[in-house]
Parts: C-alpha cells; sequence; structure tokens
C-alpha cells in the first residue's frame, strides 16, 4: 500500500505520483516516536496536484513534526473541478523529483486530509463493503487492521463482478 504522511517530502511525492496513477492515498502518522503509523484519513490525488502547483506552501525540513504558521490554501483554491494541465504537471513532477532543493522541502498535508475517509476493519464483510461502496458512491475505501493501521486498498474495481463467461468457464475447468 502507498500511504502519505502528514508531512510529506516534496521530491518523494513527486516521485510518487509520477510512478502510480492511484486516484487517492490513505494519510498515516505517528503518534509518537515508537508508536506504530496509524490511519488518518485520505488525500485524492488531483488535490495533491493542485498543491505542487503551488510552491509557497512548500517548507524546509525541521526536526518534530510541527510546521511554522504557514497560510494554508483555501478550499477552493484547492477543490478541482478540472483536470490540471498534464504536460505541466509532468514537467513540475520531473523537476521536483530529480532537482536537489525538493529533497529538503515539505508539504503539510494536515490541512488537506478528509479525515473522516471511511476505513474498514481487515476482516469487514465483503457483502457489507459492497453495500458501503454503493450507498455512499466511494471510489476507494482504506482497509486497516485492528490497531489502525493501514493493510490495504480496496477500489470499485476490485468489487466488479467478473463477467459471466469468466465465471463459468472457472467452473468448468477441471480441479
Amino acid at each position: 500500500v502507498r500511504v502519505l504522511h502528514l508531512k510529506e517530502n516534496i521530491a518523494s511525492l513527486a516521485q510518487l505520483l509520477a510512478s502510480t496513477s492511484h486516484g487517492g492515498f490513505p494519510v498515516v502518522c505517528r503518534s509518537k516516536p515508537d508508536h506504530a503509523e496509524v490511519f488518518q484519513g485520505t488525500i485524492k490525488r488531483l488535490e495533491l496536484c493542485m498543491l505542487l502547483e503551488n510552491e509557497h506552501i512548500f517548507e524546509p525540513e525541521t526536526n518534530d513534526d510541527t510546521f511554522p504558521s504557514s497560510h494554508p490554501l483555501s478550499y477552493e483554491k484547492i477543490t478541482v473541478e478540472k483536470l490540471p494541465n498534464l504536460s505541466r504537471l509532468t514537467v513540475l513532477l520531473n523537476r521536483y523529483a530529480t532537482d536537489p532543493r525538493y529533497q529538503q522541502l515539505f508539504i503539510n498535508l494536515e490541512p488537506y486530509v478528509n479525515k473522516s475517509a471511511m476505513s474498514v476493519q481487515a476482516h469487514f464483510s465483503l457483502q457489507r463493503t459492497y453495500i458501503i461502496f454503493r450507498t455512499l458512491g466511494l471510489r476507494h475505501l482504506t482497509v486497516v487492521d485492528q490497531q489502525n493501521r493501514v493493510v490495504g486498498v480496496i477500489t470499485r474495481k476490485d468489487l466488479m463482478p467478473l463477467p459471466l463467461e469468466e465465471k463459468l468457464r472457472l467452473q468448468l475447468v477441471p480441479q
């Protein structure tokens, strides 16, 4: 599972977005250095792309998990009603991933994380998971263990039934 942290390195984030096509990512954090990373919420790929187009919110690394009092982008600024300019985004991601300056810069994702995102336990009923997807119109759902650590992500595609022909073929093949 590809997860993000509340405090995320710009170069790592750019590499992740360039190398995957995931529509959203679980966000995790450690409450204390010796504790496990636990699920905090989710953030959409398009929101991350909008954030990366605003370099003024990048900040240098600090020794702790706090950030100086920067002004987060407004909700209207990061809500996406259209796709970003893909050629411009590709150039940005490449620059962030290869330029050494961005290895030292971080972004505070906390103001942008959907902290009310749904999650299900690893042994949750598949039927109830399907009902949650259908009822809420979800695209993805984070799977956590009993300690609230991310162990997986279920997408709508994961819950689509195989075509009838494929099901029949699998049943007719001798064991």
